[in-house]
């Protein structure tokens, strides 16, 4: 058996790669689950400061469409001339609640809200029974 001196050997680097690509998998799988933890220290707020929560307004709608508001009645055609004038009687930041008829229809819902934004009050919600 002759040795032959010239002969390069080939280096077969797969083995390696593979490794290496097992070893990205779990590297790129556990550093999600690695959790920081800080510790924060909020400031204590002011206990002798209270806030005075703005009751909420309900506004009614029937189904011959009279809107109420409170004890007072208006018709839906004048709502929004009528709601314009009480509404410097709220803040307008009061959260308003609407509470209409099923049997109503989709736009006079949106008639009555609509004016009650133009008005200038922001919180709208429509409440329902579910």
């Amino acid at each position: 058996m002759a040795i032959d001196w010239d002969e390069r050997p080939e280096l077969n680097i797969t083995p390696l790669v593979d490794i290496m690509l097992v070893l990205l998998a779990i590297l790129m799988v556990t550093t999600p689950a690695i959790i920081f933890e800080e510790t924060i220290t909020l400031p204590d707020g002011s206990k002798t400061a209270s806030v005075n929560k703005i009751p909420p307004l309900e506004i009614r709608i029937d189904k011959a469409k009279n809107v109420y508001i409170g004890k007072d009645k208006f018709a839906l055609k004048n709502f929004p001339d009528n709601i314009i004038l009480i509404a410097n009687k709220y803040d307008k930041e009061t959260t308003i609640y609407i509470k209409a008829d099923r049997e109503l229809l989709y736009n006079d819902v949106m008639y009555v809200m609509k004016a009650i934004k133009n008005a200038g009050f922001l919180k709208v919600a429509l409440e329902t029974n579910g």
